[in-house]
């Protein structure tokens, strides 16, 4: 009696090893995509795209094979076009993505809180924004349109940069043109200052610069190394802090709900580190605890850095101004008062 058993329980054994062997069990029965789609746009080295490959890593580590979360950088899902990417997920093209806040303003016009001209005067600020009631109300605005927000994250302060001349006042940006990415309010920003705004992609971005079509860009200074614009003729290089590029660290909605608990756990958790990730990639070297690397490096290629004084920024700010409060229309009364208090108790 024991003998048959013992060969029935090896027989058992036996017959559960090839289970226990399989790396994806969600998978193989089919619960799980065979590849799950990170979109981002532009590439490592730059903040956001740090927090999408440190994202997919450790996603991929953590759940031991059943989730293969890959990341397409460039936009490239999307033809490049960044301002597609959230249309994307909703359609089930793309199954998750670090987005810029300023991408997917033109669809989810909260997200224009960050491009306020002049609204977040540093790091502190902006973290007081996405730690606290604003980034929850802005999460909210966000899961309205299929998609989970995750975590927030940060691609830097957008400086200015150009081929022409310093810019240290208003008038300086006369007649200069200057590339954007996405939104109408970046437009009017431009206009307001009496320079000649152009909106383009990302991808058409340094072709212009290198013939020349447009004089100068804005960007965070992360991305102006890595993306070597000081060889694109850029050699002034204003650091104005005009607004701030947020990340937000998301997947669908109907992905992330079919996901097992403890996937659903891992997802979560390593978008918290991801985000935490692009933040020490966009604020490296750029004067916290003394530490000027970035901005060394950018003198030691041959560019100029202008550190604006508060006067100086003072009258960016007030030239701006009407467009700021035409624009805090748009993304709410409520929700602006809500950002500047938030502010001024960390000012």
């Amino acid at each position: 009696m024991s003998e048959r058993v013992s060969r029935r329980a090896l027989l058992s054994a036996g017959a559960a090893l090839p289970v226990l062997a399989m790396p994806a069990i969600g998978r193989a029965q089919g619960r799980y995509k065979p590849e799950y789609k990170i979109t981002v746009v532009g590439n490592r080295p730059i903040a956001l795209s740090e927090s999408a490959f440190v994202w997919a890593d450790l996603v991929n580590q953590r759940s031991e094979g059943r989730l293969n979360f890959k990341v397409y950088p460039g936009s490239s899902l999307v033809g490049g076009d960044q301002t597609r990417e959230l249309l994307a997920i909703r359609q089930g093209v793309i199954d998750g993505a670090v987005f810029s806040t300023i991408n997917i303003s033109p669809q989810v016009r909260e997200m224009n809180l960050f491009s306020l001209p002049f609204l977040m005067p540093n790091t502190a600020a902006f973290d007081a924004l996405v730690g606290g009631e604003v980034g929850q109300a802005l999460f909210r605005a966000l899961a309205q349109r299929d998609v989970e927000p995750l975590a927030w994250g940060e691609n830097g302060f957008r400086e200015i940069s150009n081929s022409k001349r310093p810019i240290r006042a208003p008038a300086d940006l006369r007649g200069l043109k200057i590339r954007f990415a996405a939104g109408a309010i970046f437009s009017e920003i431009y206009t307001a200052l009496g320079a000649n705004p152009v909106q383009m992609s990302f991808a058409d971005l340094q072709p212009a610069l290198s013939t020349g079509a447009v004089d100068g860009q804005e960007n965070p200074v992360n991305l102006f190394l890595g993306f070597r614009m000081d060889t694109l003729a850029q050699k002034h290089l204003t650091m104005w802090n005009y607004c701030a590029d947020a990340g937000i660290v998301s997947l669908s909605k109907p992905v992330l709900a079919s996901l097992e608990p403890r996937d659903r756990e891992i997802v979560v958790e390593a978008a918290r580190e991801a985000g935490q990730a692009g933040n020490n990639a966009a604020r490296k070297g750029l004067g916290a605890n003394g530490d000027r690397s970035s901005l060394d490096e950018c003198a030691r290629r041959g560019v100029e850095v202008i550190d604006l004084s508060p006067a100086e920024k003072r009258a960016f700010a007030q030239a701006t101004r009407p467009v700021f409060d035409k624009w805090a229309a748009t993304v709410g009364p409520d929700l602006v008062r809500k950002a500047e208090a938030a502010i001024a108790r960390v000012s």
